[in-house]
């Protein structure tokens, strides 16, 4: 019986035939990995001056902190955003004799509905709540700090003028899915999730880990409408 000589004939033949099938697998569109996608959970304002009892209350806003506080085992990362107003600040319905909450004025050439003061630095009605565990959020952005100009969203001030530097941290994080939760579903879950949306990230909002001031009757179902419409999903916890 012949026996072959060279050894690495065999080794030569084997890896031809290795290269054949992976170029085979690429012209059928096969075995080429996707890019990995990094998700990260954006926890909306889940401050005291937010729940029952707060300067503005969501209704039932207490309720969703154990769910937050299950979810967060779900992503990659985590991260929260803090409302946090200097006293005076502009959108306080007190900074502007004359008018009264829920009123909508013109200021510094913007829209905007003026509140009860809340979120004050410094203050209880300001800290994130006790019952939020917080040992998975990598870093918390404040917004709202500059009294010309309110925040709802986490991302940018309302006239789109300063960021908060969530967008830029992010990205160096590699993150392309953002899930919502938090308060107030009307204002500053819906304006975080739009400006997501915008920024070309994939974005859902999880309704049920949210809740709504309802300033005006019906903010829930028309923040949801809205998201909807601007091709957020809106989904919720279940179908995580």
């Amino acid at each position: 019986m012949h026996h072959d000589s060279n050894p690495f004939r065999g080794i030569a033949a084997t890896a031809l035939l290795l290269v054949m099938f992976a170029l085979q697998a690429c012209d059928a569109g096969e075995g080429v990995r996707p890019a990995i996608v990094k998700n990260a959970l954006v926890i909306i304002d889940l401050q005291y001056d937010f729940m029952p009892g707060g300067a503005l209350p969501a209704p039932g806003a207490d309720e969703i902190v154990p769910l937050i506080n299950r979810l967060q085992g779900s992503f990659d990362l985590v991260v929260a955003t803090q409302d946090w107003h200097p006293p005076g600040h502009g959108s306080f319905a007190s900074a502007h004799p004359g008018h009264e909450v829920g009123d909508i004025i013109e200021f510094n050439g913007l829209s905007q509905e003026l509140w009860p003061d809340h979120a004050l630095q410094g203050t209880r009605g300001a800290d994130l709540v006790e019952g939020l565990n917080t040992s998975r959020i990598a870093q918390v952005f404040r917004k709202g700090m500059n009294p010309a100009i309110d925040s709802y969203s986490g991302f940018f001030d309302n006239g789109r003028q300063g960021d908060t530097g969530l967008h830029d941290y992010l990205m160096r994080e590699g993150v392309t899915e953002v899930y919502l939760v938090g308060l107030a579903l009307d204002f500053c879950v819906k304006f975080s999730a739009l400006d997501a949306q915008r920024l070309g990230y994939q974005t859902t909002v999880i309704v049920d880990a949210t809740r709504a001031v309802n300033l005006h009757p019906g903010g829930d179902d028309a923040a949801v409408r809205e998201l909807e419409s601007n091709g957020i999903r809106v989904i919720e916890s279940k179908k995580l």
